[in-house]
């Protein structure tokens, strides 16, 4: 068959602070030809997530960065188009890391079937996917919640900071969710069922946290970092734990912060209060628990026990607006953007 005409977002150079438009180049790009196993991938939605921002810088972390006239990386559900691999067929729906492509090809073995009778495909994005299992392997394994306790979630209405809150319910704890706007805040409380959830762009959130938490914070989830944490940080228990997934607002920083360096102090309190940190990243410590995710996760949001929002954005040419928008806190959910209609 032929090939399809395909396009895309590139690296074109490495941001220094906030990434910009000039960063990223659209142009066609070249379709590789399928080998034996390969599947011939269309894009027809792209997670947008904020890990993005660190892997278009050359720093040393977790992941190797995004090399200059490469494809940015990114989650996508897709429709198989062609097929070399005896289990997929044509129109199948799949799970797989095409990133901001219009089309892919990816070998069998890196991408998982999602089904073909989906009433919302792009879910397996985010509650259903690598966000929903962030939020419940950092809470339950690490955050190791207990009934009675205090949740405290940053980013609240995110796709994390959400399933985060619902499953902390769950288990019994008082949730706090701080996230930025009235309208965020008024839906975790309405909607996703969180007790209190505070506007961070409130001068005096740390006295507001103060009065939301009068028995201290046992459990913060943290992936924002920042003032959000300075406020929690003179609040949390003896035997606290900290999951750590992300730091959102430090990811464009080009120095650290001003004021005073409280490490010591941090450190201090690590020790006296013998509280618990751990980062993690998800697929990497816990990819062998994912089916153990779905399991629990589908379940509940098939009976609407766990609610789910997505910021969806339409057309491949908006991702990098969408991407901009979403490092500072404009989407209202999951940022999705919807590459193609699917018209099988």
């Amino acid at each position: 068959m032929a090939k399809p005409q395909n396009h895309g977002w590139t690296l074109a150079s490495r941001p220094h602070g906030k990434p910009v438009k000039e960063n990223f180049s659209f142009s066609e790009l070249p379709v590789p030809s399928l080998e034996k196993d390969d599947l011939l991938l269309r894009t027809v939605y792209l997670s947008l997530d904020p890990y993005m921002r660190g892997r278009m810088s050359d720093a040393k972390s977790y992941a190797e960065p995004v090399k200059l006239g490469e494809v940015m990386v990114g989650g996508t559900v897709s429709r198989v188009v062609e097929s070399r691999h005896a289990d997929f067929k044509p129109g199948d729906w799949v799970l797989s890391a095409g990133g901001w492509q219009a089309y892919s090809v990816a070998p069998a073995s890196a991408v998982r079937k999602l089904g073909n009778d989906l009433a919302n495909p792009s879910w397996a994005l985010g509650v259903l996917g690598m966000p929903g299992f962030t939020a419940y392997m950092g809470l339950l394994d690490i955050g190791e919640p207990q009934a009675g306790e205090t949740l405290v979630v940053a980013a609240a209405t995110g796709p994390v900071g959400a399933t985060v809150g619902q499953v902390g319910k769950k288990k019994g704890c008082r949730v706090v969710g701080i996230a930025g706007g009235e309208e965020k805040c008024r839906h975790a409380v309405e909607v996703l069922g969180f007790d209190v959830c505070l506007d961070h762009y409130q001068s005096d959130l740390a006295e507001q946290l103060q009065k939301a938490c009068p028995d201290g914070i046992d459990i913060y989830y943290e992936n924002v970092g920042g003032k959000v944490f300075d406020a929690v940080m003179p609040l949390l228990n003896t035997k606290a734990r900290i999951p750590v997934c992300g730091l959102v607002s430090g990811y464009s920083a080009t120095d650290l912060p001003p004021g005073p360096d409280r490490l010591s102090l941090l450190m201090g309190d690590i020790l006296k209060k013998r509280m618990r940190v751990q980062g993690f990243i998800i697929f990497d410590d816990y990819g062998h628990r994912y089916g153990e995710f779905l399991e629990v996760m589908e379940p509940w949001v098939e009976k609407g026990e766990i609610h789910y929002r997505e910021h969806v954005v339409d057309g491949l040419q908006n991702a990098p607006d969408a991407f901009f928008a979403m490092l500072e806190g404009k989407n209202f959910g999951k940022t999705v953007v919807r590459v193609a209609q699917d018209d099988e």
